[in-house]
C-alpha cells in the first residue's frame, strides 16, 4: 500500500505526516509512506483537483483533506488494506 500525505510544509502537514506515520507503526503495516511538501506537494494537490491543504492519498486515490484525527486516519488505513 502507498500513502502520500500532500502539503506546503505548513506545521499542519507535518502533524498529519506524523499522525500517519505512528499509525502506519502502531498497526504494523507495511505501507509505504511518502511526504511531499512545498512546490512538490503544491503542484501534486494542483493536478489532483484538490481545493485544500494537507490532502491523504491511499493507492493513489484522495480519502481525505485537511486536519483528521488519528482514529480517522486508523480507519482509513484499515479500510485500504482489505
Amino acid at each position: 500500500m502507498k500513502i502520500q500525505v500532500l502539503g506546503s510544509g505548513c506545521p499542519t502537514c507535518q502533524s498529519l505526516h506524523q499522525l500517519v506515520q505512528d499509525v502506519v507503526v502502531e498497526q504494523s503495516s507495511t505501507a509505504e509512506v511518502e511526504y511531499l511538501s512545498g512546490a512538490d506537494g503544491v503542484q501534486k494537490i494542483i493536478e489532483l483537483g484538490v481545493m485544500g491543504s494537507p490532502v491523504l492519498v491511499i493507492n493513489d486515490k484522495v480519502v481525505a483533506t485537511g486536519v483528521i484525527s488519528k482514529e480517522k486516519i486508523t480507519q482509513l488505513i484499515n479500510q485500504a488494506e482489505k
